[in-house]
């Protein structure tokens, strides 16, 4: 969906931007007053393809995660990953962006989803502010920023894995560059 102000989200996490009594963009706050279907966001997801960082066949992004969740090729990609990571010479050259400790109760070894549901259930309660163990993993993140509402972040932030659309190893000006590029051909 797209925003009035011009931003773009998926229904589920515009539906969390729309729960507050006064609806707001996730994105520069604006107020949400109306909003459309962004088709065109919607048909390069369903017309792009991206090779499988396992097998390197080409499947299209709108069936990406699909094709991931059954990929051997890709399973033993990550595994290999993992392997890498528990290596102790590997471990400051390789980010771990896989797996993540409860910043709440230090709990280790959860992926990303396993995180989000771990929290929900057992600390939604839990007022103290916390840095995002996910985010501060990433290249942009801040591993000093507590969130004020780590749970609202986790709705918003953490519905989808970074993994299907981040490009890891390309610098930010690269990923920029293409960014405009694609925003070009679309118009």
């Amino acid at each position: 969906m797209t925003t009035e102000c011009g931003h773009t989200f998926c229904n589920r996490c515009l539906q969390e931007c729309l729960r507050p009594k006064k609806p707001v963009c996730a994105v520069c706050r604006a107020a949400l007053d109306k909003w459309g279907k962004a088709i065109d966001l919607e048909d390069v997801i369903h017309r792009t393809p991206k090779p499988c960082k396992g097998c390197g066949q080409e499947i299209v992004l709108s069936e990406m995660r699909a094709h991931m969740g059954s990929c051997s090729k890709y399973q033993e990609y990550i595994q290999e990953g993992l392997k890498n990571i528990s290596q102790p010479d590997a471990v400051s050259s390789v980010p771990n962006r896989y797996t993540f400790i409860c910043p709440y109760c230090s709990c280790p070894n959860f992926d990303q989803e396993g995180l989000v549901e771990h929290c929900k259930s057992l600390h939604s309660g839990d007022p103290r502010q916390v840095v995002c163990p996910i985010c501060a993993s990433m290249p942009w993140g801040d591993p000093n920023y507590r969130s004020s509402d780590f749970f609202q972040h986790l709705r918003i932030r953490h519905t989808f894995s970074y993994d299907t659309f981040v490009d890891y190893s390309a610098s930010e000006e690269t990923m920029m560059q293409e960014a405009i590029q694609r925003s070009l051909l679309d118009n």
